[in-house]
């Protein structure tokens, strides 16, 4: 049976896990309506709408 024969330092261990654990960053979409960027499959803060129909009033300032 495959036993290591010294410890693994942590230096090691977390160099090998550096690339594994590293987070994407959210895609971001294009509002039809507005052009605005938001996170898919929400509603569109500028312009209040989703999936094509207006969900929020939003005030104009």
């Amino acid at each position: 049976m495959a036993v290591p024969k010294r410890k693994v330092s942590k230096a090691r261990r977390d160099k090998r896990r550096s690339s594994v654990w590293k987070l994407e960053a959210p895609n971001l979409v294009a509002c039809p309506k507005c052009g605005a960027y938001h996170l898919p499959h929400r509603v569109c803060k500028k312009c209040g709408t989703y999936n094509g129909k207006t969900v929020l009033q939003v005030e104009e300032a």
